[in-house]
């Protein structure tokens, strides 16, 4: 599991405790996709899921995101394709990527294309929730 523990100007970095942390969370894989969104909604975090790269940038044309965890892998759009486009749509929003297939490659250039961090899966959900909540800046509560 990879930390590069490094902080981003971040247009939201001010979100207040009280306020919950807007989430978009996209992979291709849907019982995955349900599974972990529940596990965050429960533990306050405000999810939005979308099951393919497009869907996930029709979402980030709709809602202004806190942060998104994206897939590395998927089948319509790779998940660096996707995180260089939100970059580009979004440049102060965090991303986290989630990798099931190890590739250094792709997580190295995922890293030098803007990612936050990224996380191994299946991924323990308090490491996920330790790395959304320190690319949000907001404290555990």
């Amino acid at each position: 599991m990879g930390s590069r523990g490094r902080k981003t100007p971040f247009h939201n970095s001010t979100i207040r405790q009280n306020q919950r942390i807007k989430l978009l969370l996209v992979d291709d894989e849907r019982e995955f996709l349900k599974v972990l969104s529940n596990r965050l909604r429960k533990r306050g975090i405000e999810v939005e899921t979308a099951s393919s790269g497009a869907k996930a940038i029709q979402s980030l044309r709709r809602v202004d995101f806190d942060i998104a965890v994206v897939d590395l892998k998927m089948e319509d759009m790779g998940g660096i394709e996707v995180l260089q486009i939100f970059k580009k749509m979004a440049p102060e929003m965090p991303i986290i990527i989630l990798t099931g297939h190890g590739s250094e490659q792709a997580l190295q250039e995922g890293m030098t294309s803007g990612a936050y961090d990224y996380l191994m899966k299946p991924c323990d959900i308090e490491d996920l929730l330790a790395k959304v909540r320190d690319a949000a800046d907001v404290d555990d509560p």
